[in-house]
């Protein structure tokens, strides 16, 4: 197995899906995280000036999307085939559609007045709208509670992961959509995700 090193900064953001696969899987790995003062010394290595940065037996990876994509298929969250993985990319797929949403409505609009209407628009409407969707790929999935086949995938820790800072603005935002909350709750009794989670910060 390859030795792992990642990086990013001292935040979730980009980085916690391939945290949270690493942990899932069981998988040793560096976990190498960047404060506004240690970012400008290691910038200029990266592959493109940004993070996250995958590290394999010292060379560097660069664009998140690939860096979840590999890891999916390296520790096997990928599902079991290609019309599992293509179930797979669907849900990526509409999580995609969605982050747009969530980043203008946390990091790009200033104007408070209307990040405040926009905030409410996203936890309201826009959430009702995908959340929807992936109740209804929850229910397409007959033989068990993750999105896609019999076992934790990408999937399931992508969604995992862009539902909680939803959650930490109204924290019944997905009451409504049992399926999707039983998945959540797959994916913390994950060994490996549940002893992440107690230490996270």
């Amino acid at each position: 197995m390859p030795t792992y090193r990642l990086h990013y900064f001292d935040v979730r953001g980009r980085g916690e899906v391939a945290r949270l696969m690493f942990n899932a899987a069981g998988q040793k790995f560096d976990d190498v995280r960047y404060t506004k003062d240690t970012w400008p010394d290691f910038k200029p290595k990266t592959p493109f000036g940004q993070l996250p940065v995958l590290e394999v037996d010292g060379k560097l990876f660069g664009q998140s999307g690939a860096i979840f994509n590999y890891l999916a298929r390296e520790l096997g969250f990928y599902g079991n085939g290609n019309m599992e993985a293509l179930q797979v990319d669907v849900v990526m797929g509409l999580v995609n559609d969605f982050i747009p949403l969530m980043i203008k409505v946390f990091f790009q609009e200033q104007d408070e007045t209307k990040k405040k209407e926009l905030l409410e628009k996203l936890l309201n409407e826009d959430a009702t709208k995908f959340f929807t969707y992936f109740e209804k790929v929850l229910k397409e999935n007959k033989s068990s509670e993750y999105f896609v086949g019999k076992g934790l995938t990408m999937a399931d820790i992508v969604v995992y992961d862009i539902v909680d800072p939803l959650i930490a603005h109204k924290a019944t935002i997905v009451d409504p959509f049992p399926l999707l909350k039983a998945n959540r709750q797959k994916v913390e009794s994950n060994p490996g995700i549940a002893a992440y989670l107690k230490s996270r910060k």
